[in-house]
């Protein structure tokens, strides 16, 4: 199906195409109780080493790709936030700056908190201290993108994708082309100021610089995941998604072909040190055909009524899955070495870690969101839209 097929000017589905589905609160559940499931994957990476000597050779290489996890939360982003806001942010100042409010609001409050008291703590912050890293923008170095809370660098992909995610709609209800070239100009411009920068002066921060970084760890390289998810947005919000409509077992396809894939990534290293992704063909993977069966595993999740639809719909599912950011910014840095040197359960902490993140996010990151919705609330009242985290 050609890509030019997704990119038609949201609309509301026509009631015809609307009667045989479910209300768009049920339909958006799973993809919240899919974020657990992410979250647990990349908490899974960040411990396989642990595990290297007790499991099969052919288990550790699975493992070692399970920071997919990530790619699928770009993936997620991109259909929510391509879904909710559209061009809405783009229809004046104040409707972009409330947009950006919001986003700021869902993220920035707990990760500023967690990151104060990694500093505060200087047993474990050793004294040191880097401005750059409230702003984020400490992740567009390669030798700084780690520091503080090592997490924090997907962080900086996803407020780049906030920021520009309205004209990137715009571009895309114009013509794909528009905005698959912006994307490639993005990538082009990001790697000439790093290169520039390093025949300056050796650029010492590694700001930009090399490509790998690039593509591995900034929004400029990750965009492909996000554009996957504002194709299927786009595709959805027009109702053009005769391909997926027809596509029998998308769920089972989608869910299976991302495992299929991260398993295939970790073929190509030599080594189960290494990962896939550090190959170009894995790194291709990732970018490229990663996206695709995410994307279906979606589609999937909104429309097919099955068990798998049901578990991630699930209460439990989706409070999880809401608390997934919380358990993201505590999994690995600061807070999981805090508890670990009080305990260090044989689960490596997981269940702890869930019960701190559901804390966290009870406690602190939901009433600060609500109290920033409230005072960014436009003065007139808008249609409800799916949650977008």
């Amino acid at each position: 199906m050609p890509l030019t097929t997704l990119v038609a000017e949201p609309v509301p589905l026509p009631a015809v195409e609307r009667k045989n589905l479910p209300p768009e609160p049920t339909r958006f559940n799973a993809l919240t109780g899919f974020r657990c499931l992410a979250a647990c994957l990349v908490f899974v990476y960040h411990n396989r080493k642990y595990w290297r000597d007790s499991l099969p050779v052919e288990v550790i290489r699975l493992l070692n790709e399970f920071h997919i996890g990530v790619s699928l939360f770009f993936v997620l982003s991109g259909f929510l936030i391509a879904y909710t806001y559209g061009e809405k942010p783009l229809q004046s100042p104040g409707a972009y700056w409330r947009y950006i409010g919001l986003r700021l609001a869902r993220i920035m409050p707990l990760y500023w908190l967690i990151l104060t008291c990694y500093y505060l703590d200087t047993p474990y912050s050793k004294g040191a201290f880097t401005p750059l890293t409230y702003s984020l923008a400490h992740a567009f170095s390669n030798a700084h993108n780690l520091d503080g809370l090592a997490q924090a660098w997907s962080l900086n992909v996803e407020m780049c994708f906030y920021g520009l995610a309205p004209l990137l709609c715009l571009l895309q209800r114009k013509h794909l082309l528009y905005l698959v070239t912006f994307l490639i100009a993005l990538l082009a411009a990001a790697w000439a100021v790093g290169y520039t920068w390093h025949q300056v002066n050796g650029n010492p921060g590694k700001f930009f610089y090399p490509a790998d970084f690039l593509l591995h760890s900034t929004f400029f390289g990750r965009s492909t995941e996000f554009l996957a998810g504002m194709l299927l947005a786009g595709a959805w919000k027009s109702g053009r998604t005769t391909f997926l409509k027809q596509l029998p077992h998308k769920t089972l396809i989608g869910i299976a072909g991302i495992f299929i894939t991260c398993y295939t990534i970790g073929l190509f290293p030599k080594n189960i040190y290494q990962h896939g992704t550090d190959t170009l063909p894995g790194l291709l993977i990732l970018l490229f055909i990663l996206p695709v069966f995410t994307v279906i595993s979606f589609a999937g999740l909104m429309e097919e009524k099955t068990w798998v639809q049901r578990f991630f719909a699930s209460r439990v599912m989706v409070f999880l899955g809401n608390a997934s950011f919380a358990f993201y910014l505590v999994h690995i840095s600061y807070v999981n070495l805090k508890i670990k040197s009080w305990v260090l359960l044989p689960d490596r902490n997981f269940v702890l870690l869930w019960i701190v993140s559901i804390v966290l996010y009870i406690a602190v990151e939901k009433p600060i969101y609500q109290l920033c919705r409230r005072w960014l609330k436009p003065k007139t009242t808008t249609h409800s839209t799916p949650h977008a985290h």
